[in-house]
């Protein structure tokens, strides 16, 4: 099964859209710095949170941050300052002090955009043929273009990273934009008609049912479309929410796309590991965006 990046578009009714800034506040946290953003993407004014380094000179690497789900409405785009309770602890501090321009906004209906129910946002949606997760991806790309148009960001190493929701947020928008650079992604990759057939589908959100996606791609062939950028996939072997087999048949869909470039494809998969962050994933993560951005 294969699908082109103009098909996967269409499918999810993704909308090109622009984030202009309409204020940035700086805050010195001791050896980095947060901007506190609100930009304009589409109607909307959004909350966005940036961490960058203190003593970044010239044009640095970036790294699109796609936070996760979890329940965590109220959360957003602070898990990039103050972490979950499945991350070690929170990436933005821990990006900056690498090196990297790293941004996180708060997707529909999370942080200060939970003004209605997941529930409520994605049924309006579904009836005008859209899906929620398609409104996240679109408003995804724009906080991407707002990052490559920055003048303290080199547009041509700008990584995605998430982990679960951010996960799919990362490597979708990868496969949709190939202004993503690199994409590292955690404990949500998987073949959904797997998890269908094996009831694991219920345990995520109504906000990723994409109408009619399985009758032309799923998670292997989706990721297939970053191919031959390169691609960090990190999962927990006992991960209900993407059991193994699903993972198993995702990345047999997706490791020919790899097969002239096997070298840009890393696969990190832990034994007796849930849906959490581990150290050795974020070693991973950390080592895999020194080569391919740094």
């Amino acid at each position: 099964m294969s699908i082109t990046a103009s098909r996967f578009r269409d499918l999810l009714a993704f909308e090109d859209r622009d984030a202009v800034l309409v204020s940035r506040r700086e805050e010195l946290a001791g050896d980095y710095v947060i901007e506190h953003l609100r930009l304009k993407i589409g109607t909307d004014e959004v909350r966005g949170i940036l961490t960058r380094p203190l003593d970044g000179a010239g044009r640095l690497p970036a790294i699109l941050y796609g936070h996760s789900h979890g329940g965590g409405y109220a959360v957003g785009a602070r898990e990039l300052l103050d972490g979950r309770e499945y991350l070690l602890d929170p990436l933005g501090p821990v990006f900056a002090r690498a090196g990297y321009v790293t941004l996180c906004i708060d997707m529909p209906v999370f942080g200060e955009r939970a003004t209605v129910s997941e529930s409520f946002a994605a049924k309006a949606l579904l009836w005008q043929g859209k899906s929620l997760f398609g409104h996240m991806l679109s408003d995804h790309a724009a906080a991407l273009g707002y990052l490559a148009r920055r003048q303290d960001v080199d547009a041509s190493r700008i990584g995605a990273f998430g982990l679960s929701m951010g996960c799919v947020l990362s490597y979708w928008l990868a496969a949709l934009d190939d202004r993503i650079a690199a994409v590292a992604h955690l404990c949500c990759f998987a073949d959904f008609r797997t998890m269908i057939a094996l009831g694991a589908h219920d345990g995520h959100g109504i906000y990723l049912t994409v109408p009619g996606l399985l009758k032309e791609a799923d998670g292997g062939s989706i990721a297939a479309l970053v191919a031959p950028r390169p691609q960090l996939i990190c999962v927990g072997e006992e991960d209900a929410l993407s059991p193994m087999p699903a993972v198993e048949q995702a990345l047999a869909e997706l490791r020919p796309a790899y097969r002239q470039h096997e070298e840009r494809l890393e696969v990190l998969s832990e034994p007796g590991i849930g849906h959490w962050e581990t150290p050795l994933m974020r070693e991973h993560v950390m080592g895999f965006f020194a080569k391919w951005l740094a």
